[in-house]
């Protein structure tokens, strides 16, 4: 039996144990409606998630800046640490995003198949959240250990247990395609309330000029946001519901689909291959654009943690964002969700390509930023409940549901292309000869950095989301699985009624 074998079949043993321990009451959903209702919006969707949304967004955004500058592993192994850790850590994320996938798929309580595994994650996220930043001072060997464990502990294990989970409530919530939508929504606004308000505002004006490089803030800031998760993500699992699974709860064990089988589904539906080709090159210029913000604001269009320039910027995407909420939902019910994301995409390109040409002016890149961000603002909003519609396809298409692996291949692409880009971008840093900032008397003093990194920063923050944005509108013009899926829901839903007829006589 190989290891992964191994893996799955002592987590499918666990799976049994909590399928019995889940039945207690004190752990049933306080959501009793078969409609979705605005409590369950506004705390299973909007509130619950903003405490893991936080904590990831912060170390998305932060985490690599307090490796480089904090702890300065930039030299480490020659610079090579710091390409080589991230890529590996994201492969074996990816190993445990199939495990999880799989494990969800073959997971059968009482509270559902994916909303058992949110309350496993809260204590999990609490402490490996925190263990990111104790990093032992003196030993470099046992730094580099810990940072190891560490960074697998929350990414390979916490949060893949709980973004799987997450990102699956929505699918599972319900069949009602604008009720599903309006979850989507609160899920998105929590999303960008996360990152786009409060790391993308209040972190740079507020939080990173005070932390600097003192290692010692950065642990108790850090340590507070990981405590955060706990209760919210509790919230989350107490407001949500798996309408969609229990509709399937009473009937007897069916057949296992084989695996193979599943993966079959996925792979040969020309859409599916489609939608996650767009996600994997969505997912690289915007990982790129997102660990070379701070640098950028840092070094090439302003001065380090200078409280202003990372503001200005996240304050011209953050209108769009907020406008967005309130007619991008009826411009997609209008024209299409691909139709308006697409649309999207070709200003996303523009005001991307304005900020290319012009990376040190104010005036121009902010200019940039606000076309570019209007532009984001339906694959910002719409794009999960466009990619949620695949899930209903495929089940129409073969008569059965595989959202777990679907899931897991999303989630594999996003982990694994966030490993390659960092490892990437932080060998970039080193190759064009960055310089960490120092700690001298108590204050941070920012390093003069070369020509050719300012030149690596700018490419990584605005110069390939540029030709990411142009392939987009290409993929997307091909994706057009919206056109028939009321059709097919439709169908589903009388081939369930029929199946029910069938169990009754």
């Amino acid at each position: 039996m190989n290891e992964k074998v191994k893996v799955i079949f002592i987590l499918l043993k666990g799976v049994k144990y909590m399928t019995n321990k889940l039945s207690s009451p004190l752990l049933n959903s306080r959501v009793k409606s078969d409609e979705v209702k605005s409590s369950e919006k506004w705390l299973g969707y909007l509130l619950g998630p903003s405490g893991a949304l936080l904590l990831n967004a912060v170390l998305a955004t932060y985490l690599n800046v307090y490796y480089t500058d904090v702890l300065k592993l930039t030299t480490v192994w020659g610079g090579a640490f710091l390409t080589v850790f991230p890529i590996i850590s994201k492969i074996i994320d990816a190993v445990t995003n199939v495990i999880m996938g799989y494990v969800i798929d073959h997971t059968k309580t009482a509270q559902g198949k994916a909303r058992p595994w949110l309350l496993l994650s809260a204590p999990l996220l609490l402490i490996s959240g925190i263990l990111l930043f104790v990093v032992p001072q003196g030993n470099q060997t046992v730094q580099i250990i810990w940072v190891m464990l560490s960074y697998n502990l929350f990414y390979s294990f916490a949060y893949t247990i709980y973004n799987m989970s997450h990102n699956l409530m929505v699918p599972l919530s319900t069949r009602n395609t604008e009720q599903r939508g309006s979850l989507s929504v609160f899920n998105q606004i929590s999303t960008i309330m996360m990152s786009g308000i409060l790391v993308a505002l209040v972190f740079p004006m507020l939080i990173m000029p005070h932390l600097g490089v003192d290692k010692s803030k950065w642990i108790v800031t850090m340590s507070i946001l990981s405590c955060l998760a706990l209760p919210l993500t509790l919230m989350e699992y107490y407001f949500t519901k798996e309408r969609v699974t229990l509709e399937d709860i009473d009937k007897p064990q069916e057949e296992k689909i084989p695996y193979k089988n599943l993966l079959k589904a996925i792979f040969t539906d020309k859409y599916m291959v489609l939608i996650l080709l767009y996600f994997l090159i969505y997912t690289v210029g915007a990982q790129f654009k997102n660990l070379g913000l701070v640098y950028f604001c840092n070094y090439v269009l302003g001065t380090y943690n200078d409280g202003k320039t990372q503001t200005m910027l996240s304050v011209i995407g953050g209108i769009p964002m907020g406008l967005g909420i309130f007619f991008v939902w009826p411009l997609a019910k209008k024209f299409g969700k691909r139709n308006l994301t697409l649309a999207g995409f070709v200003l996303y390109s523009l005001g991307s390509a304005i900020c290319w040409i012009c990376p040190t002016n104010m005036v121009v890149v902010l200019i940039g930023q606000f076309i570019k961000n209007i532009g984001g603002l339906p694959c910002s909003y719409v794009f999960m409940a466009l990619f949620f519609f695949f899930f209903d396809h495929l089940e129409w298409k073969h008569n059965f549901r595989c959202d777990g692996i679907a899931m897991s291949i999303y989630n594999i692409i996003a982990v694994t292309s966030v490993g390659i880009v960092t490892g990437l971008f932080n060998g970039l840093l080193s190759k064009s000869g960055y310089v960490a900032p120092s700690l001298i008397n108590g204050e941070t003093v920012a390093a003069v950095q070369s020509v050719a990194t300012k030149n690596a920063i700018t490419f990584s923050f605005v110069g390939l989301e540029t030709i990411t944005s142009i392939i987009l509108i290409v993929i997307l013009a091909f994706i057009n699985v919206e056109k028939h899926i009321d059709k097919e829901q439709a169908e589903i839903k009388a081939r369930k009624e029929k199946e029910n007829e069938n169990e009754c006589n």
